[in-house]
């Protein structure tokens, strides 16, 4: 973002801690739906305006320590208060980001010293460290890129985890780099000559070698831009390829999780809160990028939003819309992929004053008050929590580490929903109103899960009430109602006997997999704990799940999958009784095209600019047949992506449907592949843009090469 100065249950001891996911999200494919138990709700007569649905049995991931984070700055006189570790732990927070964004390509740890910049006082790394110990909390370390060097990376690395046993495992290589005017903007300092991505995975690669030969056991992030937003895309002059695509080439190998940053940079909180659709998308892009080149590495590669908030400079930030837009925004990242998401920031400054809902917004990026003033109007006391901080307490209110996240979905556009099958067999369910004005009931229905009869435990955040509130009561397991602008978090107990909690087996291990092809995959994964009856592979669409396969071993291959398709699968245990364990993590794979099929198609995005793009596509025909006159059929991978004018070619478009036809000019291909055909297009992306992976000419799938 631009350079700039960035100067739960309601957790008492019972309430939970903070989540994690290592997944991404499903797309589908035609079959029948395997039915699984439901509780007695399911069958309960609809009362409400809208139903959300839980699959137990549909895993999106495990649950680990660092996924609620927050984002800390050497210029914050509060960063290390004794009042700030208590919220970090009543919020679930187990990662904090230092020394603060753009202020890390200025900063010097030896001597505590951003040249150009402000530190305050008492913002030291050792000082740092005492408020993460605190708070139970991981540092996600930002080595200096911008004026260091990988010896001072190194050496600080041997300060904090040799000489102080800090055990500090995550270390970013700078912060948005891409912002060092190679694109035109520039506001990250970068002293180097070349400012070229080139020159950053250079250097990536050597701080990776000085650091891990301090320590083997860190975790080396590199930077990259986010998928769909400004500057994805865009090439620079006399550079070959855009960021991402440069920096994985060269360092796929060297690295141990990427890190994006994501603001929608909407116009208010509605806005914001809309803009969350574009995520999943986005994430998937990122992951697909470093399956391209990380191969068989890319699973041990994590992602990392390090940076995310509404805007990244003049909206509303501290009212209710941003605490929605934290918790929903958050929660979508974990269930995509992300093992990390860290809100900007904790303590900020007031800026443009304003009234949203009645209430006074601060214009203060942090989420906790830092007193300063605004045109004569001052924040509240030094750590007074603001309304993204109780977003986030939300979501610590929802589960421990350890626990399943599992897929939720709703009938209604007002109403988000998100889940977590906990350790101990109980059901948490967040509910968010996105509706500044409207209530709605919830009709609450369940797959793999029996509700035990009784009240749920009720936490909320709504209108009125003083931070995340107990309000057990106000729900059944079978009906909530939520005030307009609100989050509710219900827990529910399982019934004896039911669940994955009478499984006297382990969930299984992330599957993975050991052959890809046009039809069939192959899959091997960890074993369960417990004595195992089967193992049975099901494929996630939305939150219903579906058998493909089942193997008494640990392996399995699936078969008639259609060519260049997209599956997330997941597999599950089931014991001698019949239960079914936790689901474990998902895969998310695409089979290739046929190898001997009689076209190939290539398609090249040439140039891009965050929205919009330019793609070429050259077609050929290798089969033994002329052809005279074509079709070629696509479907775009995004909701998001469409077709703004053509060349070469007669294309339309329909939904995601791509309809393209030959011209008088170019309506013949030779065979044996005697000649092609090129045409082209001008799109627009409403976030990720991801390219097709499946044509078909004349009725037959192509061969798609790169």
């Amino acid at each position: 973002m631009p350079f700039r100065r960035r100067p739960a249950r309601s957790r008492t001891d019972g309430l939970r801690r903070p989540l994690a996911v290592l997944a991404s999200a499903a797309l589908a494919m035609a079959a029948a739906i395997v039915p699984l138990a439901t509780s007695a709700a399911a069958d309960a007569a609809a009362t409400g305006d809208t139903t959300v649905t839980v699959n137990a049995n549909a895993g999106l991931g495990t649950v680990t320590s660092t996924a609620l984070g927050a984002n800390t700055a050497v210029w914050d006189a509060y960063m290390n208060d004794p009042g700030v570790a208590p919220l970090y732990r009543a919020a679930g927070i187990g990662a904090l980001r230092y020394p603060g964004g753009s202020y890390a390509d200025l900063y010097h740890w030896v001597d505590n010293t951003a040249p150009g910049g402000y530190v305050a006082p008492g913002t030291d790394f050792d000082s740092f460290m005492g408020t993460a110990k605190a708070s139970g909390a991981q540092p996600i370390l930002i080595a200096n890129y911008g004026s260091g060097t990988a010896q001072e990376a190194a050496d600080w690395v041997r300060y904090a985890n040799i000489t102080k046993g800090y055990g500090a495992r995550y270390w970013e290589i700078g912060n948005e780099l891409y912002g060092n005017g190679v694109y035109g903007s520039g506001w990250e300092n970068d002293t180097h000559a070349d400012k070229t991505p080139d020159q950053y995975a250079r250097e990536v690669e050597s701080y990776a070698a000085a650091m891990k030969a301090v320590d083997p056991t860190v975790k080396i992030g590199a930077v990259l831009t986010m998928p769909g937003n400004w500057p994805d895309g865009s090439v620079a002059t006399g550079d070959t390829g855009d960021w991402n695509h440069t920096v994985l080439a060269a360092v796929a190998h060297d690295i141990d999780f990427v890190s994006v940053h994501w603001y929608p940079n909407t116009s208010n909180g509605d806005q914001s809160l809309a803009a969350v659709r574009q995520l999943p998308g986005e994430l998937h892009e990122v992951r697909d990028l470093v399956d391209r080149y990380a191969g068989a590495d890319s699973a041990r590669i994590g992602i990392a939003m390090t940076e995310v908030n509404s805007n990244s400079g003049g909206g509303a930030f501290t009212s209710r819309p941003n605490g929605l837009f934290a918790a929903e925004a958050m929660m979508t990242a974990l269930e995509n992929g992300v093992f990390t998401v860290d809100w900007w920031d904790t303590h900020n400054s007031a800026g443009t004053i304003s009234h949203v809902g009645g209430e006074t917004d601060y214009g203060d990026m942090g989420m906790l008050s830092n007193g300063s003033c605004s045109g004569g109007v001052c924040e509240p006391a030094v750590n007074t929590p603001f309304a993204p901080y109780y977003g986030i307490r939300t979501l610590g209110a929802l589960s421990d580490p350890g626990d399943s996240m599992v897929a939720s979905g709703t009938s209604g556009s007002e109403v988000s929903s998100h889940a977590v099958l906990r350790s101990d067999g109980d059901l948490g369910v967040l509910l968010l109103n996105k509706s500044s004005g409207t209530e709605h009931t919830v009709d609450l229905r369940y797959l793999g899960f029996t509700a035990t009869s009784g009240t749920p435990e009720v936490q909320r955040w709504a209108p009125g009430d003083d931070g995340l509130v107990d309000a057990t009561g106000t729900a059944t397991a079978d009906s909530v109602t939520l005030a307009p602008y609100s989050i509710t978090v219900l827990t529910l107990h399982p019934k004896s006997g039911t669940g994955s909690a009478a499984a006297t087996v382990g969930a299984p291990g992330t599957p993975r997999t050991t052959a890809v092809g046009a039809g069939t995959v192959g899959l091997t994964w960890p074993a369960a704990t417990g004595t195992v009856d089967r193992y049975e592979v099901y494929e996630q669409l939305g939150t219903d799940i579906q058998l493909l396969g089942s193997s008494t071993g640990t392996s399995v291959t699936l078969s008639n999958l259609p060519a260049g398709s997209r599956h997330t699968v997941e597999v599950l245990a089931r014991d001698k009784a019949g239960h079914l364990s936790r689901p474990s993590a998902p895969l998310t794979f695409t089979t290739t095209t046929p190898d001997d099929s009689t076209c190939t198609v290539s398609y090249q995005v040439t140039s891009g600019w965050g929205n919009g793009f330019v793609s070429n596509v050259v077609v050929s025909n290798v089969g033994p047949a002329d052809i005279d006159g074509w079709t070629l059929t696509f479907d775009w991978p995004s909701a998001g992506q469409s077709l703004s004018s053509s060349w070469n070619a007669n294309v339309t478009g329909d939904g995601r449907h791509v309809h393209v036809t030959s011209t008088d000019s170019n309506a013949e291909l030779a065979p044996n592949g005697g000649n092609s055909v090129t045409f082209g297009f001008v799109g627009a992306n409403d976030g990720a843009n991801p390219s097709p992976t499946s044509f078909t000419l004349n009725g037959t799938v192509c061969r798609t090469v790169s």
